[in-house]
């Protein structure tokens, strides 16, 4: 697969139409798992939002995922007009969502649409499109007894790392660049299933 487009980092817009607010929320992201972990984050800062409509895309072609969600929006009406924003600006491995707080007026199905593409076209211009390498990735667990070998292998190889401890051991997520993938598997073969 060749270079895609996403965003750099994390970004936020917010505007108002006719009382309510529209908080939006852009996240780069790998994986579908990942949506979760920045829905949790939206929830926590605004717990008492309406709605929190959202889409993401990740892959390209015949690889492309993707998912909208109107939350309790009419159909179509959110989640279409987010995921069509991601698709306008040529990106892929993103996730955004629209925080709406109802205002007291209703904005009719046409004016949702273009609320939550306008909120959508505003969180991706609060950042930046950049061109990345693909990227893959490497999961396994291990004993805790283990760490004193894993961790010298990720430092001197400077890997994108994430580390969770469970009650019977650790969870280890690598990500790296596509290209890279036999050499980061040849590394790790003992701990992970190929």
């Amino acid at each position: 697969m060749s270079t895609f487009k996403t965003l750099r980092k994390s970004s936020t817009s917010f505007f108002k139409e006719k009382g309510s607010k529209f908080y939006g929320f852009a996240f780069p992201i790998h994986t579908k798992e990942e949506v979760k972990e920045c829905l949790q984050i939206i929830q926590a800062e605004h717990p008492k939002a309406r709605h929190i409509c959202s889409a993401f895309l990740i892959g390209i072609g015949d690889q492309e995922y993707y998912l909208a969600n109107d939350d309790g929006e009419p159909a179509n009406s959110a989640g279409a007009p987010i995921l069509g924003q991601i698709r306008s600006a040529g990106i892929t491995n993103t996730y955004i969502a629209i925080v709406r707080y109802f205002g007291g007026t209703k904005l009719g199905i046409g004016g949702l649409i273009q609320a939550y593409k306008l909120g959508a076209a505003l969180t991706i211009e609060a950042n930046e499109i950049i061109e990345v390498e693909p990227q893959g990735n490497v999961s396994f667990k291990i004993s805790f007894d283990l760490m004193g070998t894993i961790l010298p292998i990720i430092d001197k190889n400077n890997l994108n790392a994430k580390i969770k401890n469970l009650a019977d051991g650790v969870q280890i997520d690598i990500r790296f660049d596509e290209k890279d993938e036999l050499m980061i598997k040849g590394l790790f073969n003992r701990w992970i299933e190929i």
